[in-house]
């Protein structure tokens, strides 16, 4: 197996474009993209909030995953979040997966990250199984909150309902 794992290039943003819209029909999800290259292009390579691995599997692209950092207040020390890990189809059960999160731990550990973290799809049941083959343990007792759109624009605004 020839497989190799790099890190994104500018080069590569229509690839990472094309990785994530395959990602975003796989959840379900793709009426809620609204991401451009420029977009990627800016925040990865100029504001450099995030950063990317394309995984390369007999020189074919295979996946990615994107990340940045977030930060454990308790421990006093960065964390490593994980936003996007996509394999194709067709090169899943290769260790392409686990590849990519071997090289996110290991560059978690030379960071000196205190935790990787990520989150799954509740009905994403092959994705859960493979996590908790590696000892990864879901954080049940904690609820994710969002604020986007409208609501986001409203607080941002001081408009904030009674």
């Amino acid at each position: 197996m020839s497989l190799l794992i790099r890190p994104v290039q500018p080069a590569d943003i229509p690839l990472l474009k094309s990785l994530i819209c395959e990602l975003a029909e796989y959840e379900h999800l793709s009426h809620k993209v609204a991401m451009t290259e420029e977009l990627l292009q800016e925040n990865l390579f100029q504001r450099k909030y995030a950063e990317a691995l394309i995984a390369e599997y007999e020189q074919t692209p295979a996946g990615y995953a994107l990340f940045f950092h977030n930060f454990s207040t308790f421990q006093g020390r960065p964390g490593l979040y994980l936003e996007d890990l996509y394999v194709r189809p067709e090169f899943r059960a290769r260790g392409i997966g686990r590849a990519l999160l071997q090289r996110l731990a290991a560059l978690a550990s030379e960071r000196k990250c205190c935790r990787m973290e990520w989150t799954c799809l509740n009905w994403n049941a092959p994705s859960i199984k493979f996590y908790k083959s590696l000892g990864a343990v879901p954080k049940d007792e904690w609820s994710i909150y969002r604020l986007d759109g409208a609501a986001l624009q409203a607080l941002a605004a001081g408009n904030l309902a009674k």
